[in-house]
């Protein structure tokens, strides 16, 4: 049987024609189309708005703060960190003097696990083609389905773990993605202590910081089973001392208010948000409580925004320049 181009001889010319012109006519717009390197375009122009929205909310959150103080007090050594159960039955807690009032100017989101092992982040977006996008975690547990979803959501965050109790970050963290990750079984203190005869190495967060060759985190997760208040009170108040901004975009603190007195807590409480320190999200750890059933709720998760400084979650990065690459001739 004859073949289709035998056939219609006319036709199979024609197409060959008009395949010829198209290749002639793509293939020099493909030579002068120019191409650029990629870049960060964050450019929000309500951003500015929105944060001063947020601190508009907030300073009424801390006179709020002062008149519940006053009502209960009249000091702050005269509240209870939890009432006890007799009249007038107070109605609050600790927690009720520090709600989450600062709005985060973002998308927030829960990344991680449903109950313990998940943190709440405000605008992750921001960093989600950052190219030095950095990440640090204090306290794995071998629980690492935060550390996981960051990772899976984003293009170049790198995570540095610590944590003296384990030996690795846990298995949530798909070996596809192990290369961003850096682990370290050493622990987070107020000082350092990691000569020859300690066990285990503790290290302050700027020593850490001089080591990986950091000068900014965008993202902290400190869980560190109480110490966080010896070592976030050493770390803030030398950058207060110095007129810095603190070195991180956001924090993710558990807090474990064990042994603490209400003065105590808000002279703490307070120098973070000197520091420049916003809650955006709270929720108890609940997890704790159901096992307490007894005691009181001393164990609470806090996510907080740096509202100090230039990070990227509350300024817009500077727009890089474009440089136009000669395609191959």
């Amino acid at each position: 049987m004859p073949g289709v181009w035998q056939r219609h001889p006319r036709y199979s010319i024609f197409v060959f024609v008009v395949l010829a012109t198209t290749f002639y006519l793509l293939n020099p717009y493909q030579q002068d189309i120019p191409q650029f390197r990629p870049s960060i375009e964050l450019h929000d122009k309500s951003l500015p708005g929105r944060l001063s929205r947020a601190d508009k909310t907030y300073a009424k959150l801390l006179r709020d703060r002062q008149a519940l103080i006053k009502k209960f007090g009249p000091t702050p050594k005269d509240v209870a960190l939890f009432p006890p159960d007799v009249e007038p039955w107070p109605p609050y807690t600790v927690w009720d003097f520090f709600p989450p009032a600062y709005n985060c100017p973002h998308e927030v989101e829960r990344l991680g696990a449903l109950g313990d092992g998940g943190k709440w982040v405000c605008g992750l977006s921001r960093v989600e083609s950052k190219p030095d996008c950095v990440v640090y975690s204090f306290g794995i547990n071998y629980e690492s389905s935060f550390e996981a979803e960051i990772l899976a959501n984003t293009e170049n965050c790198e995570i540095w773990g610590y944590d003296f109790s384990v030996k690795s970050f846990g298995p949530q963290i798909p070996s596809s993605l192990a290369h961003r990750t850096h682990f370290h079984a050493f622990g987070l203190s107020g000082s350092d202590k990691h000569g020859p005869a300690d066990d285990p190495k503790m290290y302050t967060l700027d020593s850490l910081m001089k080591m990986n060759g950091h000068t900014h985190i965008d993202i902290l997760k400190i869980d560190i089973e109480g110490w966080e208040f010896e070592t976030v009170t050493t770390l803030v108040k030398s950058y207060l001392s110095a007129g810095l901004p603190l070195p991180f975009g956001q924090l993710q603190l558990e807090i474990h208010i064990w042994n603490k007195s209400f003065a105590e807590f808000l002279t703490w409480w307070e120098t973070l948000e000197e520091a420049g320190l916003r809650p955006f999200w709270t929720e108890p750890n609940l997890v704790y409580q159901n096992y307490n059933k007894q005691g009181t709720s001393d164990l609470a998760e806090y996510s907080f925004l740096n509202i100090k400084g230039n990070n990227v979650f509350i300024k817009d990065p500077q727009r890089a320049v474009r440089h136009e690459i000669d395609a191959p001739q």
